[in-house]
């Protein structure tokens, strides 16, 4: 990533224009192939100059497809350049195109994003918000796309082009990065959710326990893995669907939405993500009556988790759940023994260990 920000410095050049050819603006087409960027698991990039004219603020977009695609709206995390080409920033950014056209108005779209954003940074954990900028300076006009990029960011990081930092550095800011994305996006639908209350008039009996739940097809799909084409068994994703409609039975709210490269959140009902654990859920499918893989996976996944994006960013320990597709026999007590509870399919129903009796997950 370092190499390749350096590079658009080097080679963007607005006057060029943003044809075919132009080499700031072939380079930018390019980086969606490019390989060794040290991405987020599961995140996608794409390079950014400019459609029917050249960008003043050229940008690297890095998105999760579990929360959104299209910069045009969502959310998604971006090194936007200063117009001078002398710093590169990354922010969490709002998409600005899709709202523009929605409120003509410059002042009203502004003070929209602006509202937006506070509400989403207050929303994120504040050790770590407090160590980022809540909004770059891009050195944009007034009314420019560079001034709806600065009202637009939820958390920001500036580094300039002349003192690039190393590599690790810039690695370990992207995946800080992306889960304060993650987070934003369940806060963003948290503050849907909360508008959607007001408009039943306040009543919590009335609040949608699946509101950030949203099962995935239980067909398989292809997915391009390292130029290879693997067919993914979607088990597991009829095995989330069934699971969160009965969780919610027993007073957890479940969350898929958003939380990726986890399979599943749960937080208490009572407490609505607030004042509770966290619960994180790892999702295995037991191939031929033989758990063995699936809880090694299970384990290795929870645990990875757990550290890089809990611990290592200074966030509450949340409790470890994995949920299986059947019953995984003498594991059971082993995963106890890691400090994981345990919950599969037994039936029509659910069966697991002590710790998921005790917190009330099944009898």
């Amino acid at each position: 990533m370092r190499e390749l920000l350096i590079e658009v410095a080097e080679k963007y050049d607005r006057e060029a224009g943003c044809g075919r050819g132009v080499p700031g603006q072939d380079l930018l087409r390019s980086v969606a192939a490019r390989e060794g960027l040290s991405l987020p698991e599961g995140c996608v990039v794409g390079g950014y100059g400019g459609v029917g004219g050249a960008a003043s603020a050229p940008w690297i977009g890095i998105f999760d497809p579990e929360i959104n695609l299209k910069p045009q709206r969502g959310l998604y995390l971006a090194y936007i350049f200063s117009t001078d080409l002398t710093s590169v920033t990354l922010t969490l950014q709002q998409g600005v195109s899709d709202l523009e056209k929605a409120i003509k108005e410059r002042k009203p779209f502004l003070t929209h994003l602006e509202r937006q954003a506070a509400r989403l940074h207050s929303a994120l954990p504040p050790r770590i918000a407090a160590d980022w900028d809540h909004r770059p300076s891009l050195g944009g006009r007034r009314g420019s796309r560079p001034e709806s990029y600065e009202v637009a960011s939820v958390v920001a990081r500036r580094y300039e082009i002349s003192e690039m930092p190393p590599e690790e550095v810039l690695t370990r800011d992207l995946h800080v990065a992306a889960s304060l994305l993650q987070r934003a996006a369940a806060a963003r639908q948290s503050l849907r959710s909360a508008t959607d209350e007001e408009m039943r008039g306040g009543d919590p009996s009335l609040i949608d326990p699946l509101a950030g739940f949203k099962p995935r097809s239980s067909r398989g799909y292809v997915a391009n893995i390292a130029a290879n084409q693997q067919r993914k068994n979607q088990h597991h994703e009829a095995l989330i669907e069934a699971f969160g409609s009965y969780i919610q039975t027993r007073g957890y709210r479940p969350t898929n939405l958003g939380v990726h490269p986890k399979d599943l959140l749960l937080h208490q009902q009572e407490t609505d993500g607030e004042g509770g654990p966290e619960l994180l859920v790892e999702v295995k499918v037991v191939d031929h009556g033989n758990p063995t893989a699936a809880v090694r996976g299970a384990v290795g996944q929870l645990l990875e988790y757990s550290y890089f994006w809990y611990r290592e960013l200074q966030l509450p320990a949340p409790h470890l759940l994995a949920l299986f597709t059947e019953d995984i026999l003498a594991y059971a007590p082993y995963l106890e023994d890691q400090g994981i509870a345990s919950i599969w399919r037994a039936g029509d129903g659910w069966a697991g260990s002590p710790t998921a009796v005790a917190w009330g997950m099944v009898d």
